[in-house]
């Protein structure tokens, strides 16, 4: 029975494409705490960017790297699988990211070994301990605001997608692809933002004080920036995973599932 089902290829390829999702969407949550300069990562000068009377350049989450493939992965299980399909996987996602954050709490609560702590000392790291827990333990005002920005993103790149496609029809992949991701990349950077560190702090005592909103806003931009230019770079991939697709599952099947994908929706 198990080999039957593995041998299936929508069945498959189902599992491969949802392997890659939250795989991406896990990591991306965990190398999230850490804050890069893009500009100094490639050694050229900062952006500059002036708004509202303050100058921001692009330093953003290591999340970043990753989310772009999660949207990608979503429009692409969206094409074949339908509004149910993402739906489910979006779910799963959500449950899986908290059970991690839920284990890592467990792991920050459990007493280090003596020796651990200072086992890293001659590479500068006096306590892995405090760094552990200073890594790992995200604060919960970020987790709620990950997951709730995440949720959402995905249902609007759902809603977006099938719009587009119902007004385009089987043409124009990268519109329906490409200005979904534009559009939940846009709500995902505004929420994750200002419900961490404006909302939460203002609702929860002993989180420090609210950022200013301007500042806020700024951020936000700034970092749409960045995932509105990766999502327009990354057009070409779409349709490179599209061909693949085809090629695997064979025009008649891909074209029957794509067509049911749209009765589901």
């Amino acid at each position: 029975m198990i080999h039957t089902i593995i041998k299936n290829k929508p069945t498959r390829l189902f599992l491969v494409l949802s392997g890659i999702f939250l795989t991406n969407a896990l990591i991306a949550e965990f190398i999230g705490v850490k804050i890069f300069s893009l500009e100094s990562t490639f050694g050229w000068a900062p952006a500059q960017i002036h708004l509202f009377g303050s100058t921001y350049s692009f330093n953003l989450t290591c999340g970043v790297l990753l989310w772009p493939v999660v949207f990608i992965m979503t429009d692409i299980i969206n094409e074949y699988y339908g509004q149910k399909g993402v739906k489910f996987l979006s779910w799963m996602t959500i449950c899986m990211i908290a059970f991690g954050f839920l284990m890592v709490f467990g792991a920050i609560q459990t007493q280090p070994a003596a020796f651990w702590i200072t086992s890293k000392q001659s590479a500068g790291i006096a306590d892995m301990n405090a760094s552990f827990n200073g890594i790992y333990g995200q604060g919960m005002g970020i987790i709620l605001a990950s997951m709730t920005a995440f949720l959402i993103a995905q249902l609007v790149d759902v809603f977006v997608f099938h719009k587009i496609k119902k007004a385009t029809g089987e043409k124009k992949i990268w519109l329906r692809a490409t200005g979904s991701t534009l559009v939940s990349q846009l709500i995902d950077s505004f929420v994750v933002l200002i419900i961490a560190f404006y909302v939460y702090p203002k609702l929860v005592k002993g989180q420090g004080d609210p950022w200013p909103f301007d500042q806020l806003i700024a951020i936000c931009i700034v970092n749409y920036i960045y995932k509105f230019i990766v999502a327009i770079l990354l057009t070409p991939v779409i349709y490179l995973v599209h061909g693949w697709i085809e090629r695997y599952l064979g025009h008649d099947v891909a074209a029957e599932m794509k067509r049911a994908a749209m009765r589901d929706s």
